[in-house]
């Protein structure tokens, strides 16, 4: 145990069956594995159970809370947090060893992302090296508790590691519809349960800015087909949210 990193990667699972292994492979190096599974019908659990003992099932609610809790079932002062589709590369669990055992002044770092549609590496459009805060101390660090992209919150200063997480974001584009349908349904009711005001102008407005800040501004056209894809995508998300926002109203028998 003595070479292993003193630290604790923590993955979020719902029926991963196909891609588990391959995470906890990538991060095998770490002195504590643990699984949160969302009561998965599929193999993810045994997998997972020859990597490591500590597996959970808790029921996901809300993803921040759901971060968060896991969070306090590890035993490190350093958590790597990591979902099913996230491969650690190995330049980057050596990279994590040398910043943990140097005592860092930083309580978190984030990491750069290599993130893939299928088998295509999508470099441009804000895909990469799209860095995230993937690494900190256990008390320094929590999520926003909210259902769909909760912000991240830390204590102290901030550090950038260099190597990648490779991140198979979609395994094709059907799964990018999927995802972008379920998505766009949890920040429509996000929005409905803050209450905020939201606005036809405002969503016509930002639905052709997130094109063309993908497409032109963060020169997703270097992409090519794929690029124009992308960047329609994310006007596209604009759009769905908006309308399943006004559709919760209409059902509630508000007025837009």
């Amino acid at each position: 145990m003595d070479n292993k990193i003193p630290l604790s990667v923590v993955i979020l699972t719902k029926n991963e069956e196909a891609r588990i292994s391959e995470c906890l492979e990538s991060v095998k190096s770490a002195d504590e594995l643990i699984v949160v599974d969302d009561f998965s019908t599929d193999k993810t659990v045994e997998i997972a159970q020859r990597y490591t003992d500590k597996i959970f099932l808790r029921k996901m609610d809300i993803e921040g809370r759901h971060r968060n809790w896991a969070y306090t079932k590890t035993k490190n002062d350093w958590i790597l947090s990591l979902d099913a589709d996230e491969r650690a590369t190995p330049e980057l669990m050596q990279e994590i060893n040398m910043v943990i055992r140097s005592k860092p002044h930083f309580d978190g770092f984030t990491i750069p992302r290599r993130n893939y549609i299928g088998k295509y590496w999508i470099k441009h459009g804000g895909w990469y090296p799209s860095p995230q805060l993937k690494l900190f101390r256990k008390n320094k660090f929590h999520y926003e508790e909210v259902e769909v992209h909760p912000r991240a919150f830390m204590e102290g200063p901030c550090g950038h590691l260099k190597n990648d997480i490779i991140h198979y974001s979609y395994r094709d584009f059907e799964d990018f519809l999927n995802k972008l349908n379920r998505q766009t349904t949890w920040e429509a009711q996000k929005w409905f349960n803050q209450g905020k005001p939201m606005k036809l102008g405002r969503f016509i407005w930002r639905t052709i800015d997130r094109f063309m800040r993908t497409y032109i501004g963060k020169a997703g056209y270097r992409d090519g087909f794929i690029g124009f894809v992308i960047a329609y995508y994310a006007g596209l998300y604009q759009w769905m949210s908006y309308l399943k926002y006004r559709e919760l109203i209409m059902r509630k028998g508000g007025e837009i």
